[in-house]
């Protein structure tokens, strides 16, 4: 049977909103970043950091996705969600993905075509303005990588290597303008975006994994569910373990945990027992919202 303890808390609301600031922070960067590339790319006869530009503007899109995932994934649990709003993460994640691939296959398709237009050598002055992004950009993605490590969230770590590809997009932009004018062949910069494109695209496709893994209640690493059953295991009157399940909602873990205990005790001390376990994991792994523990006679456990 399932211990009837209170229902566990909501999510830490915070938690939530500090990512939701940080993809805030990522909007208001990609939209000045953007605007200065492509005026920059304009005035200076550079496709490649037109392109860039493009790419940062499509990023607006993706931090704001971020954002109202993660706004919506604060709220407490409802009559509707009563495991809370945790989904609204993955899916934001998912979202952000596809748009990471779907850039790239659009600046592929620019590039080839920029490739077969000629056009003017681009300005030298732009190397110093991608310089400078570069550099902007890998310094917001080491800030926004770590903080989604530090939070557990799949969609904030998603929008970092957002920044990350521009910072790529940028460099290998950087390096084309270079070679165009130390060769004088005007269209290297635009090779230098074509190669960004599959950087970018292979980055979208390894950012689709997590996503779904989140999306999919795919199950986490073992190490977690034997760390679960070695705190469970270690609560007096535990005389065995049966299924183990755990599955990620938002930045939190959910756990459903089957115990076998004494056949003869009483259901009131089967109570305890559940809630010990309950607390014991809890207390040890912060990133578990509940423990869902099932009282069973030791007897009559499946094998496993």
């Amino acid at each position: 049977m399932p211990a009837a303890d209170k229902p566990a808390p909501a999510p830490p609301r915070r938690r939530y909103l500090s990512g939701a600031r940080l993809a805030m922070l990522g909007v208001m960067v990609n939209a000045f970043l953007g605007i200065v590339k492509i005026i920059s790319g304009l005035l200076g006869n550079t496709y490649a950091l037109i392109a860039d530009g493009v790419e940062s503007l499509l990023d607006i899109f993706g931090s704001l996705v971020v954002w109202f995932g993660l706004r919506v994934a604060s709220e407490p649990p409802d009559d509707e969600h009563p495991y809370g709003h945790g989904k609204a993460e993955a899916l934001a994640a998912l979202v952000v993905s596809f748009t990471v691939v779907a850039a790239a296959l659009g600046l592929a398709v620019q590039s080839i075509r920029e490739i077969r237009t000629p056009h003017q050598m681009p300005a030298q002055w732009t190397i110093y303005v991608l310089l400078v992004i570069v550099i902007v950009k890998e310094f917001l993605f080491r800030k926004v990588i770590k903080a989604g490590d530090a939070l557990g969230s799949t969609a904030v770590k998603t929008d970092a290597w957002h920044h990350r590809s521009d910072a790529i997009t940028s460099l290998l932009a950087f390096v084309g303008i270079l070679i165009a004018l130390w060769t004088e062949y005007p269209a290297a910069d635009d090779w230098a975006a074509l190669a960004a494109s599959g950087i970018i695209a292979w980055n979208g496709i390894n950012l689709l994994r997590p996503a779904m893994r989140d999306a999919m209640d795919t199950a986490p690493p073992k190490g977690m569910e034997g760390g679960i059953r070695a705190l469970a295991s270690a609560v007096p009157g535990v005389r065995a373990l049966d299924q183990c399940r755990v599955r990620k909602m938002g930045l939190d873990f959910y756990v459903d945990l089957h115990v076998g205990v004494d056949p003869a005790l009483s259901v009131r001390e089967g109570h305890h027992i559940a809630h010990a376990v309950r607390k014991a994991v809890r207390d040890a792994m912060s990133e578990v919202a509940d423990v869902l523990v099932h009282i069973e006679p030791e007897d009559e456990l499946e094998d496993e």
